[in-house]
C-alpha cells in the first residue's frame, strides 16, 4: 500500500496581519510546518497556531526561513553554512519550546523559501541546516526537495529524512520547483494539480515544463496554505489520494 503525509505552511500571520487560511486547511492535512518569527510569524502567533495544531491533532514542524520579513524569505541571501546552522537553530529552538510548553512533541524541521531552494543546491548550507538539526534533537525529520543535497546532508549526518514533493509547483527537468518569478511556477487548476499529486505518489515521477519525466521519491506532499485555492485543492487532493487507497497521514 502506497502512504504520504500531506503537509501545509502554517503560522505565517505576523502582528495584525493575517494571512493563510489556517484554522480551515487543518482537516485536510496531516502535518504542519509552523513559521518561527524570521520570515513570517511572532511569538504571539507561534503559540497559538502551535495550539491549534494540537487540537487538530496535526503533526508539527518548525519552518525556519532567512531574516526576511519584507520579501516573506523569499529573496536569495549569500549567507555562510554557520550563519544556516545559527539560524536554523535559533528558529527551531524557539518553535520546539512553544510546543512543549503545550504538551506536544515536534516532529520535523522543513526549511523555508530561498533558504529551502539554496540548501536545496548547496552542499554546504544543506550540511549546516542538517547540523543543527540532529545536534538539537536527533529524532527530528528534515523534509527536504526529493533528490536534493538537503535529504543528503540528513542522510549523511544519520537524521530521518522526508523527500518532499509540491501540489501546486511546477518542476524544472533538473527537479527543482521552477522559480516563483516565472509565470508557470504555480499550478492553479485542481485537476492538473491531483494528476501531478497521483503520478508523484504511484509513479515516483513528474513532467517536468521541459516535456521531461523526472524521477522522485515523495514521502511528503507540500500545498502552500496562502494559496488562493489551498483549502479546495488540500480537500480534492486528499480525497483523490483515498479513493487510490493511498494512505494519507503523518510520518510518526
Amino acid at each position: 500500500m502506497y502512504q504520504v503525509d500531506l503537509n501545509c505552511d502554517l503560522g505565517e500571520s505576523f502582528g495584525s496581519y493575517t494571512l493563510g487560511l489556517d484554522q480551515e486547511i487543518l482537516p485536510f492535512v496531516t502535518s504542519v510546518n509552523i513559521a518561527c518569527g524570521f520570515h513570517a510569524g511572532d511569538p504571539a502567533v507561534m503559540h497559538k497556531t502551535v495550539e491549534l495544531a494540537l487540537k487538530n491533532n496535526v503533526a508539527i514542524g518548525a519552518h525556519p526561513g532567512l531574516p526576511d520579513l519584507n520579501g516573506f524569505g523569499r529573496r536569495v541571501m549569500d549567507i555562510t553554512a554557520q550563519e544556516a546552522y545559527d539560524m536554523v537553530l535559533y528558529q527551531v529552538g524557539a518553535l520546539q519550546a512553544f510546543v512543549k510548553a503545550a504538551g506536544g512533541i515536534l516532529q520535523h524541521v522543513k526549511p523555508h523559501g530561498a533558504l529551502y531552494n539554496m540548501a536545496a543546491k548547496n552542499k554546504f548550507l544543506a550540511e549546516g541546516i542538517a547540523e543543527a538539526i540532529y545536534k538539537l534533537e536527533p529524532e527530528l525529520i528534515l523534509f527536504g526537495l526529493s533528490g536534493s543535497e538537503s535529504i543528503k546532508a540528513g542522510e549523511r549526518l544519520g537524521l530521518h529524512t522526508a523527500s518532499e514533493v509540491f501540489a501546486d509547483r511546477t518542476y524544472q527537468s533538473d527537479g527543482s520547483l521552477t522559480p516563483r518569478q516565472q509565470l508557470d511556477a504555480m499550478i492553479t487548476n485542481e485537476q492538473d494539480s491531483i494528476e501531478q499529486v497521483l503520478g508523484m505518489v504511484m509513479n515516483g515521477s513528474v513532467l517536468s515544463r521541459q516535456g521531461s519525466f523526472v524521477e522522485l521519491k515523495a514521502d511528503t506532499i507540500c500545498i502552500h496554505g496562502d494559496g488562493a485555492k489551498a483549502v479546495l485543492f488540500a480537500k480534492k487532493i486528499k480525497e483523490s489520494l483515498r479513493n487510490k487507497g493511498i494512505l494519507v497521514q503523518a510520518l510518526r
